[in-house]
């Protein structure tokens, strides 16, 4: 695909239920591990393209692989991104893959609520900065798990977090109150590498979006 690759790329996926996605993406792309990375505790996997590495991490530490140039692109999803402090990477590309929604949730039968809100989330300034834009005032209450569960045990008046089907939500008495944005998953490139490696990146690019198209 990328003819004679002057200088190794890397390139960072998130691990997880995005990965299977991802190396499928690639695979169209004639980039394919070296190994079964399912099967691995690697991290770095060398592919069948000699100057083609990848590296499987975390959602968030892609983001910050990215951020600092040790991977020169990575795939993230949007929420990570919404909620990661470096500016020292681009978004040129939605994959549309991993799609979902991010969500403010509350009870189906809520009682009045107060003039300044308990928001349960994991996704601290994502909230902030919409509840911020409606002109709340909130307490944050961070949580790493069961956000549906805040609602209904009286901790948090409202949760912010990311739903698929809705399902969850309902099948624990709450509802979507407001949308406060689409996630799926992105293409980031480091801003040193893009100048750098700029034909070979510039032909990922556009590869990527004739398939995403």
């Amino acid at each position: 695909m990328f003819g004679e690759i002057d200088r190794p790329l890397v390139i960072a996926l998130s691990k997880g239920r995005p990965l299977l996605a991802q190396l499928d993406l690639l695979a169209k792309l004639g980039i394919t591990p070296s190994e079964d990375i399912g099967k691995s505790r690697k991290l770095v996997f060398p592919c069948n393209h000699p100057k083609v590495s990848l590296m499987v991490l975390r959602g968030h530490d892609v983001a910050t692989y990215v951020e600092h140039g040790i991977a020169d692109v990575g795939i993230v999803g949007k929420d990570v991104l919404l909620e990661f402090e470096g500016d020292n990477f681009y978004e040129p590309l939605d994959l549309k893959m991993a799609q979902c929604r991010m969500m403010v949730a509350g009870l189906v039968d809520e009682k009045p609520l107060p003039r300044r809100l308990r928001v349960a989330t994991k996704f601290i300034e994502t909230a902030k900065r919409f509840y911020a834009a409606e002109g709340t005032q909130i307490d944050m209450i961070k949580l790493t798990g069961g956000l549906e569960l805040a609602p209904v045990m009286g901790l948090a008046d409202r949760i912010v977090d990311i739903v698929e089907t809705g399902n969850t939500l309902i099948a624990n008495g709450l509802e979507p109150k407001a949308l406060i944005c689409d996630i799926s998953s992105r293409l980031i490139v480091n801003k040193v590498a893009f100048k750098t490696k700029q034909a070979v990146i510039d032909q990922l690019i556009q590869v990527l979006t004739e398939h995403t198209l």
